[in-house]
């Protein structure tokens, strides 16, 4: 047989797909991030302040003078 990898885009989804296996007897398996849970946090919290236009601009022609 095969194996399938899926990319849920919410929780919504991962539900609607756990259930749906479930249901048709299908195994499935859940694979830990190799990421420390503490540096997605610091990632997720970064990009939340950049949307929220917190943090410093750069011009990048004048880094090299």
């Amino acid at each position: 047989m095969e194996t399938l990898i899926v990319h849920p885009e919410n929780k919504e989804q991962l539900v609607a797909l756990k259930a749906f296996m479930k249901a048709l007897k299908i195994s499935f398996e859940k694979a830990k991030s190799p990421y420390d849970p503490e540096f997605v946090k610091m990632i997720q919290q970064g990009d939340e302040d950049l949307k929220a236009g917190k943090g410093v601009k750069v011009d990048i022609d004048s880094l090299w003078k």
